[in-house]
């Protein structure tokens, strides 16, 4: 369905660009960068190599990025369909 001057598939392609640029900007902002440490900048426990060589830049042990990730875990979405429940409150 064409809209006015778009072509066909324009509303598909935005929202395919949206998606792509949102998934890059959270990629780049999850990697570590610079140097890796030796030591847990928490709890300064080594670091495994294998761990330092596989994730350029790590700061953290696995102990520690584990909780931290638990600490972030993400909460459910907005109700964007318009429930009667979701109308009530």
């Amino acid at each position: 369905m064409a809209g006015g001057w778009a072509k066909d598939g324009a509303v598909s392609e935005q929202i395919e660009a949206s998606i792509s640029d949102e998934l890059a900007r959270m990629k780049a902002r999850r990697t570590p960068v610079g140097d890796s440490r030796t030591h847990c900048a928490d709890c300064d426990e080594e670091i495994p190599e294998a761990r330092r060589q596989a994730i350029p830049g790590v700061k953290l042990c696995l102990e520690c990025q584990q909780d931290r990730d638990r600490e972030h875990q993400s909460r459910g979405g907005i109700n964007r369909r318009g429930s009667k429940d979701s109308q009530l409150k």
